[in-house]
């Protein structure tokens, strides 16, 4: 039987894109283990109001923290006006199957995140079904349908009923209006063992994430490093951290390989203004 992941997350989350490279590892290492669900979570229902200039500086410190690549100056470019329609268009996609969702989801953290695109319109987000291999008709009727609402109301009012094992982990955030949610990112378990968290930051260390995984019963099918372009052939576009972390290499080796494979026409690097993607050329 496989492990649920239940992943609480936003796509302009950038604590949660620092979780990429674990997740990557966890799926690979758990290969037909895991079934993931993602939990879209809210993050900010309007940017009206917001001061910019601190999330610009937010996501800043959080690349520096997590070391992968991210262009904040969307902030003043191309800001969101809300994170609530991409949540939304994440559970449109899950209706195309947990892989789809994840592609779609990543295709959204890499828009916002990297590439200064502001996602949070259906046409913008209908694109961006394209760009992640869905199918675009499928997913513009999902995501104007009442299932997509509602299925993104239920994950705001889960993400907002913390269970206990998020508060015995203080892994609770508070908003500006004191109203409680579930800190981003975070994973609730859910196996043949019992049920699991890896809660706040724990979702981001590959290691914590991988012991509450087999605490819950799952198999570890895979082992030791993935190659570079294993690694860009298996999930897509790879950040140099999670190349990393899946490879197990240090950094000076891996970057060493990465640019004599870009020099060998291999490999494109993709530069975002802290790091870089890199992709198959």
């Amino acid at each position: 039987m496989t492990v649920q992941v239940r992943f609480y997350t936003d796509p302009a989350c950038p604590w949660s894109w620092n979780a990429e490279p674990a997740l990557r590892r966890l799926m690979w290492e758990f290969e037909g283990e895991l079934e993931f669900v993602w939990v879209m979570g809210g993050l900010t229902r309007s940017y009206e109001h917001a001061n910019l200039f601190e999330v610009t500086t937010q996501w800043l410190e959080d690349a520096a923290a997590g070391g992968m690549p991210c262009d904040p100056r969307i902030w003043t470019k191309n800001p969101l006006d809300s994170t609530y329609p991409a949540c939304r268009a994440v559970k449109a996609a899950t209706e195309q199957g947990p892989e789809a969702a994840y592609r779609y989801l990543r295709s959204l953290r890499e828009g916002i995140m990297c590439e200064l695109r502001k996602l949070d319109d259906d046409a913008s987000l209908i694109e961006a079904a394209g760009r992640a291999g869905l199918d675009g008709d499928r997913f513009a009727a999902d995501l104007r349908s009442s299932a997509s609402e509602e299925a993104f109301e239920a994950d705001l009012a889960e993400v907002r009923d913390p269970p206990q094992e998020a508060r015995d982990a203080d892994a609770i955030h508070r908003d500006k209006k004191g109203r409680e949610r579930i800190s981003f990112p975070s994973a609730l378990l859910i196996g043949d063992a019992g049920r699991e968290g890896a809660w706040g930051n724990d979702s981001v260390d590959p290691a914590k994430l991988r012991e509450a995984v087999l605490r819950t019963g799952a198999t570890q099918v895979n082992d030791g490093g993935l190659e570079a372009l294993d690694a860009i052939q298996r999930f897509g576009a790879c950040a140099t951290r999670e190349l990393e972390i899946l490879s197990e290499k240090a950094l000076p080796v891996l970057e060493s390989e990465l640019w004599a494979l870009a020099r060998d026409g291999e490999l494109n690097p993709v530069h975002a203004l802290t790091g870089t993607l890199w992709e198959s050329a």
